[in-house]
């Protein structure tokens, strides 16, 4: 699929994270408001690296949270036709059916739990629907024959997350019940982990103690999955039948970035951009935004950026954060605001209105996505989810 076809796809679905409008190229020279950058080569590239990790498994991408960050169906549309990737898992209904509204045809696994209003639209769209609770089969098996259709199911459970699913030491009874289930077709049986080392191999014993019990016993489980991009990159045993990666697939690292950097190169798949809107020189005590946490010992050239954090760029930007405007980079100061950044110049008028700026992207070690997060202090998953869904999104 091109990256044309892509942005159209985008612009169809109706959910909310999946309604950022997209920007054509042409357009990007005239905006001044910030906009996300999608690289449809780095997507690609990433998906091959995590299958080379995987020994080749098929991928099951994990688009919750508006992708990432990078949009659900932007993404979506570029990772489809790709062979290494098996079907898309999301955490909520409007995010399973904006999918398959935009055109979406693999398989999609809704790993939240389903309302009962839901069910027979979600069963008519076939998306798959996680058995996250012992009532969650009966409840799906009446949807089915309301629907008068076959139900996709994958069975969700809790090795000691203690978040979603039904914990393994009371599932086999409940998984041998499942053998006598009517319409509906167990897919997959999945997992997550607390990502803390010893205690993750202490999850995966005992899923598959629980799974090859329910087998040996007759019980249908379809592909069982367990590994997120943690996982991925620190835990070959827990690859099973797929993977399931969510943030390697932008190219950030899940934990360890410089350990996990080794393993394999990722690449930041998304450009944060804005334009500068305002060049001015602030006199020996002149202040910058709120709080006057930053005040000018001299002449001193700033630059006003229109992303804050509202935009989703973190408030914890003027405590070391750099953006890169003319291959240079400059500190984030004073406060961020919700609709607009500050940076220092320095001595001299270095930049213009309209320069672009990036404040997130591949483009200098200072802004990719686990350097920021290190240099404030905060996640990484912070970082990409808490972007703005509205931001428009131009595919390159």
């Amino acid at each position: 699929m091109t990256a044309t076809a892509a942005a159209a796809l985008a612009s169809k679905a109706p959910d909310a994270a999946a309604r950022s409008p997209t920007v054509r190229a042409q357009e990007v020279p005239t905006r001044f408001d910030p906009w996300v950058e999608v690289d449809a080569a780095a997507l690609r590239f990433n998906v091959d690296v995590i299958s080379r990790l995987a020994a080749g498994r098929p991928i099951m991408a994990v688009v919750k949270n508006n992708a990432y960050g990078l949009g659900l169906t932007t993404v979506a549309a570029i990772l489809e036709p790709l062979p290494q990737i098996s079907g898309f898992a999301v955490v909520k209904t409007s995010a399973a059916l904006a999918l398959r509204d935009a055109g979406i045809a693999k398989p999609v696994l809704l790993m939240g739990l389903f309302a009962d209003r839901d069910a027979q639209e979600l069963i008519r769209r076939d998306v798959s629907l996680s058995l996250c609770n012992e009532e969650s089969a009966e409840r799906l098996g009446g949807a089915a024959r309301a629907a008068g259709a076959i139900a996709r199911a994958q069975v969700y459970l809790d090795t000691g997350m203690s978040r979603m699913g039904v914990p393994y030491h009371r599932a086999l009874p409940w998984l041998a019940s499942l053998a006598g289930l009517r319409g509906v077709r167990i897919d997959g049986t999945f997992m997550g982990f607390t990502e803390e080392p010893d205690f993750d191999r202490e999850q995966l014993s005992r899923f598959r103690d629980v799974t090859d019990r329910a087998s040996r016993a007759g019980v249908e489980l379809g592909q069982r999955h367990a590994a997120s991009s943690h996982a991925v990159f620190n835990f070959a045993d827990a690859h099973l039948d797929l993977v399931r990666p969510g943030i390697a697939l932008y190219g950030a690292y899940p934990s360890d970035a410089g350990a996990e950097r080794v393993i394999a190169e990722l690449k930041p798949a998304l450009r944060v951009r804005a334009r500068v809107v305002r060049v001015e020189e602030l006199r020996a005590g002149d202040s910058v935004s709120y709080g006057r946490n930053y005040v000018a010992s001299r002449p001193t050239w700033v630059a006003t950026v229109p992303m804050g954090h509202a935009d989703g760029y973190p408030r914890e930007a003027v405590q070391g954060g750099r953006v890169l405007i003319r291959e240079r980079l400059y500190p984030a100061i004073g406060a961020v605001s919700a609709s607009h950044t500050i940076v220092e110049l320095g001595p001299e008028r270095t930049v213009s209105v309209g320069d672009v700026v990036t404040v997130l992207g591949p483009d200098d070690p200072a802004i990719h996505p686990n350097a920021i997060a290190g240099g404030l202090g905060i996640s990484v998953y912070d970082v990409l989810m808490h972007l703005n869904p509205g931001l428009p999104k131009l595919v390159v």
